[in-house]
């Protein structure tokens, strides 16, 4: 992709973010496959209706939930719903059924979707992508304002998300952390958060926010807030407090 295309592309995603910060409803992103052979059939789309239904039953409990479904290998869904770990679980509950009915209706065809609001991720697939990090959804939202020593912010973000990365993956059974660090500009305080699916391993999730986290100077230097989401796990940072109490 051309750097002109990717700069549209972020853009349109950064809008998109207002959008849902705004209404509310719209996702941050969503994707549907669109190759010949990734078609739905009938016998696939039944599975995947029952597994939605199952797996959005299990998910506000935990906060996530994944399964798979089907005799027939061709037509087995796999798919997983991750809440974010700060919301509650009624507030899981809705998003999920939300996710589920939007994604249906995006791809009412599609064997691989994947669909993110800010509360939580939906994504099924026809092959089996359990452990495994997801390279291929990977999207980016920025804060429109700047930070005044863009070179200092951006030390300090990559010092707070890479312990909090380190603390997710490590000492999270629910593979999230969030937390806030100090700037020397006065009394500004910088708030973050990282999350990774649970299927991915801690090894794996801490290599998949590595990755984030490099990512976000690349695409939001000098911004007072950004965050990578991706199908995997997901990074923020903001300089106010996001995390839902």
């Amino acid at each position: 992709m051309s750097s002109s295309r990717l700069t549209s592309s972020l853009y349109l995603l950064a809008f998109a973010l207002l959008l849902q910060n705004v209404l509310g409803t719209d996702p941050l992103f969503s994707r549907c496959s669109s190759t010949t052979n990734s078609t739905a059939t009938r016998s696939y789309k039944t599975s995947l209706s029952v597994l939605m239904g199952s797996i959005n039953q299990l998910a506000p409990a935990e906060g996530f939930a994944l399964g798979s479904l089907g005799q027939n290998n061709l037509d087995r869904p796999y798919g997983l719903v991750l809440c974010r770990g700060d919301v509650s679980s009624s507030d899981c509950r809705t998003c999920a059924l939300i996710a589920t009915r939007e994604i249906r209706k995006s791809c009412p065809s599609s064997k691989r979707a994947i669909i993110a609001y800010d509360n939580c991720l939906l994504k099924y697939s026809d092959t089996d992508f359990f452990g495994q990090i997801d390279d291929e959804n990977k999207f980016y939202m920025w804060n429109v304002n700047n930070v005044s020593n863009p070179v200092l912010f951006t030390e300090k973000t990559i010092e707070l998300l890479s312990q909090l990365a380190t603390k997710a993956s490590y000492n999270s059974t629910k593979l999230y952390a969030a937390g806030e660090m100090d700037l020397p500009e006065g009394s500004t305080k910088l708030y973050g958060m990282a999350h990774c699916t649970r299927d991915l391993s801690s090894a794996d999730c801490k290599k998949c926010l590595d990755g984030a986290i490099t990512d976000l100077p690349r695409v939001a230097y000098g911004k007072a807030g950004a965050r990578v989401v991706g199908g995997s796990c997901m990074a923020i940072y903001e300089i106010y407090p996001f995390v839902k109490a």
